[in-house]
């Protein structure tokens, strides 16, 4: 119950509920593959790329190529959220507070989607028949280390064109760009902030990263910039997403479900209820790259 709600009774000139800076919803569910899922665990197949064999002689047996099929486990994971107001405070207040507090409940379960996704990209990932085969970002990850330099010796650095470059590298290297699939950029503010700072005045790139930090264009080098300060630090070492569309993956069963109603046991209070249930996986780790940016540069 919420025993706080008695902080947004409002005065005279007062006449709605100011819902506090935070994340308001989900930022990366637009820009992974999507799918419903209904059961518990599903599996999501995948096909691995072959040679053709050159034709030496005459009449002999047509070769069989067997194709690299395995698949990815995706489970799910319950989320829910609820508060209950307390109907002499929806008569003392002005403004009903039960559409701000719904809001604020969706903007917490778009929140921990996020999460989900971002657990995925570099957490363990299952294949195999049943799903019991575990793949670790470390067997199948490319990374762009915190002191990578192009030139010279090695020192830690946030968000860099250099680092940029390496992972578009990635990318290109490894095929893992299908034709028209977005490259996205999931970084934190610091990140953002640090190109401008690392982009000389004289440089080409420089209006460019200006208009980004200034939120005027959000694509750069190829990539499309996300913001997101829920990105893993540890140690003031930030582990930024780049990724293709496809290398991850949000399954979800329906749709964010909102209840609003009475709760007879609690005399009668209004709650406010939300649920989701949604998972992830890296489908591919060709297709995921992690950048280790140290916002301490």
């Amino acid at each position: 119950m919420s025993f706080t709600v008695d902080t947004a009774l409002v005065q005279a000139y007062k006449a709605n509920i100011t819902l506090l800076s935070q994340q308001r919803g989900s930022r990366l569910r637009p820009y992974v593959r999507r799918e419903m899922q209904n059961a518990k665990y599903e599996f999501y197949d995948r096909l691995d790329s072959t040679a053709a064999t050159e034709v030496t002689t005459r009449h002999a047996d047509t070769p069989l190529i067997s194709s690299p099929h395995d698949r990815r486990r995706v489970g799910m994971r319950d989320f829910d959220w609820a508060d209950l107001i307390d109907r002499k405070d929806k008569v003392r207040m002005l403004a009903d507070p039960t559409s701000a507090y719904t809001q604020n409940a969706v903007f917490a379960l778009g929140r921990s989607m996020d999460q989900v996704i971002i657990d995925a990209a570099f957490g363990t990932a299952f294949t195999g028949e049943t799903g019991a085969t575990s793949v670790t970002w470390a067997t199948e990850g490319n990374e762009v280390a915190v002191d990578y330099v192009e030139v010279g010796g090695a020192t830690n650095s946030n968000l860099t064109i250099a680092k940029l470059r390496k992972a578009k590298d990635y990318f290109g290297v490894n095929e893992s760009q299908a034709d028209g699939e977005p490259l996205i950029a999931a970084v934190a503010q610091s990140q953002i902030t640090s190109l401008l700072r690392n982009v000389e005045v004289t440089n080409s790139d420089y209006n460019t990263v200006k208009a980004l930090v200034a939120g005027e264009v959000d694509t750069f080098m190829g990539f499309k910039f996300v913001r997101t300060q829920l990105l893993t630090v540890t140690s003031s070492i930030r582990e930024c997403i780049f990724f293709a569309q496809n290398g991850l993956l949000l399954a979800e069963n329906t749709d964010v479900l909102v209840d609003v109603g009475p709760r007879r046991d609690k005399r009668n209070a209004t709650q406010v209820y939300v649920c989701g249930t949604f998972g992830a996986a890296r489908m591919e780790g060709k297709k995921v790259v992690r950048v280790k940016c140290d916002e301490t540069k």
